[in-house]
């Protein structure tokens, strides 16, 4: 009987500690704000996808910490003067408004060499990394970031 008594207190104990770090993890979850990184390598293809859906992400979840990382032909919607080819829309606007949101938006110093393009060519809302790759692969690893290649 005795046995029967400290076994059923020791799986009670052991249920009780599992409920708390089930509450502290959740709560833990609750607080901290989604992180998210859009990855976008072909502005013709994702571009205006990718500023809709982070808009409509914002819409949803304003509290949502979101950065878009460009590289490859995807730094072409940063560029100043860049337009959606097919919507005749003007990046510039959309890019703006979704910072003012707290966006960040990144272009890779690696593409900018490769391309023979400046920093001077692009919107004043874009920010510059050295590695487009290296920075997605470091959000999501590092700072546990969701990935949406749209």
């Amino acid at each position: 009987m005795n046995n029967k008594f400290t076994t059923s207190v020791l799986l009670s104990f052991i249920f009780a500690c599992t409920a708390c770090f089930a509450q502290l993890s959740l709560a833990q979850t609750t607080n901290t704000p989604t992180q998210v990184v859009y990855h976008v390598d072909d502005a013709e293809v994702q571009g205006l996808k990718a500023l809709r859906n982070i808009r409509n992400h914002l819409d949803t979840v304003p509290s949502t910490k979101i950065i878009m990382v460009t590289h490859a032909n995807g730094v072409d919607i940063l560029m100043d003067g860049a337009k959606d080819k097919k919507n005749n829309v003007d990046y510039a606007p959309l890019v703006g408004a979704l910072k003012s949101r707290g966006v960040r938006f990144e272009v890779c110093e690696i593409t900018l060499k490769n391309r023979n393009l400046k920093k001077d060519q692009f919107i004043l809302d874009a920010d510059f990394t050295p590695s487009g790759v290296v920075r997605i692969a470091e959000l999501q690893a590092k700072d546990h970031f969701a990935y949406i290649k749209p």
